[in-house]
């Protein structure tokens, strides 16, 4: 292993095109991350959600002296387990509803990221004028080491921890959260050198401060519109991960997505930038390497030995290596990780091979855009699995795919109907009922090199507790075959 000091960045040596891409950008190891930490003692805080980021709030609150009272509109019986965590501390449970005089006293509202902008609490809160902060904004001021934070409509996971794996490799003291493992106000004591952050759109809808010293956004599709009124909302809370960011700070951006490439020109903090198409500064892509330029220097990073595929997984490759470049990252440090890297459950995750059919698990695949990229990543024929409860995505977009790829839809969950009237005339599709009918039916007509993908392009809430469920459930039903 080779070891980085804290930052390991020389003097800044930037230049900027006028395509905004970036020459070599490195960061100042000279300059600590100090501001001043918020005094929340004998403050009253509310807590809204009771489950692992609001349990996790409401018991640092209590550290750091505020008197704590949580609301959850489930019952008692709902959350006895987590009532028996907190049950040491002393905290005001407030359960089974969302009333407003809840809130009589109240200095400061942290909202759990499930907690929609709609809800009564927050209403009621806003036409106070009392504080309301995210839990990521409040783990942010009291967190005294530089952050990397990523986010994007898909790759999010991947990217975050393929970053925290070169950081860690390179000697850093790093540890990954955020929307991805443990919230960011768990990691606010530890003893750290860098944070890699995985950050949603719901985390970033009531930040004020946070500020990344570098933060990336992959991409940009329709998604969460059950929650949004339109996609341009939903694109506005994406980019607020740029919005405290100054002239010393970096930004990622994904120069083949107009959307996010349009952003470039409203940031104040020096952008990198990635894509397929070749430039002189910044990071490109061709299918055999990834190719880094600077200033005055060009470093590549073979893929013939990396072990997750898809064109999608190249550009979260890209990123993670403009991330780690910023911190002028041992290329042979970063071409180590990404040969070793085994890529992520449920994420196009390879299950098993019967009689020649190939099964891979995408059962993060919760939006349109990233069943689109599920389906680019494959040659051979598809039998798709998709449905749960529709997120407001337009299945349109899928129609090319599915009629270049796809020899059998099946359908099942909540949305079943909805998809099947906007796309099941494109190939031959079935309606069941259950995952365990859909694997079934699948299984029965597949044929020797066909692919059978689970890459739902909905949410798992009508039949599972999450993703995670769903792609362990499938797995399951698989290997029994």
């Amino acid at each position: 292993m080779i070891g980085l000091t804290r930052y390991d960045a020389l003097p800044n040596s930037h230049s900027l095109r006028g395509d905004g891409t970036a020459g070599t950008i490195v960061l100042d190891s000279n300059e600590e991350v100090t501001k001043p930490k918020m005094e929340l003692k004998g403050k009253k805080v509310m807590v809204l959600g009771l489950a692992r980021t609001g349990s996790e709030t409401a018991r640092f609150l209590i550290g750091q002296g505020a008197e704590v009272r949580v609301s959850d509109c489930k019952g008692k019986k709902e959350l006895q387990k987590e009532i028996e965590a907190l049950s040491d501390l002393p905290i005001r449970l407030l359960l089974g509803g969302e009333e407003t005089v809840w809130l009589e006293g109240v200095d400061l509202v942290i909202p759990s990221p499930g907690v929609p902008p709609e809800n009564p609490l927050l209403c009621e809160a806003r036409r106070r004028g009392t504080e309301i902060l995210s839990e990521m904004e409040l783990a942010y001021r009291f967190l005294d080491i530089p952050l990397a934070a990523i986010t994007g409509t898909n790759g999010k996971s991947t990217t975050t921890s393929l970053v925290g794996e070169i950081f860690e490799e390179g000697g850093l003291r790093v540890f990954v959260g955020g929307n991805i493992g443990a919230p960011l106000i768990g990691f606010v004591s530890g003893n750290w050198d860098w944070g890699v952050v995985e950050v949603s759109s719901f985390q970033l809808e009531w930040v004020e401060e946070f500020r990344p010293r570098i933060a990336a956004l992959l991409n940009l599709a329709e998604d969460h519109l059950d929650r949004y009124p339109d996609f341009a909302s939903y694109c506005e809370a994406k980019e607020r991960i740029f919005r405290a960011q100054g002239e010393e700070d970096i930004a990622v951006l994904n120069r083949d997505d107009p959307l996010v490439w349009s952003m470039r020109e409203r940031l104040r903090a020096r952008v990198v930038s990635f894509g397929w198409a070749e430039v002189r500064e910044g990071i490109y892509a061709t299918r055999s390497e990834i190719i880094w330029r600077g200033d005055s220097e060009e470093e590549r990073f073979s893929l013939s030995r990396v072990r997750i595929q898809g064109l999608h997984n190249v550009e979260n490759l890209m990123a993670a290596v403009a991330i780690a470049k910023a911190i002028l990252v041992p290329a042979e440090i970063i071409q180590k990780v990404i040969e070793e890297f085994p890529g992520l459950e449920h994420r196009l995750e390879f299950v098993r091979e019967k009689n020649g059919v190939r099964f891979f698990n995408d059962s993060k695949g919760t939006n349109v855009g990233a069943v689109v990229k599920s389906l680019a990543s494959f040659s051979a024929p598809v039998v798709l699995l998709a449905g749960g409860i529709d997120k407001g995505g337009d299945y349109r977009i899928l129609e090319d795919e599915i009629r270049r790829k796809v020899k059998k839809l099946i359908l099942f969950g909540a949305a079943k109907e909805i998809i099947q009237k906007t796309l099941g005339h494109l190939t031959n599709t079935v309606v069941v009922e259950t995952l365990d009918a859909a694997v079934q039916e699948a299984y029965k007509d597949a044929q020797p090199g066909d692919i059978v993908l689970l890459s739902p392009a909905c949410s798992s809430f009508d039949m599972f507790q999450n993703y995670a469920e769903r792609g362990k459930v499938f797995k399951a039903l698989v290997q029994g075959l």
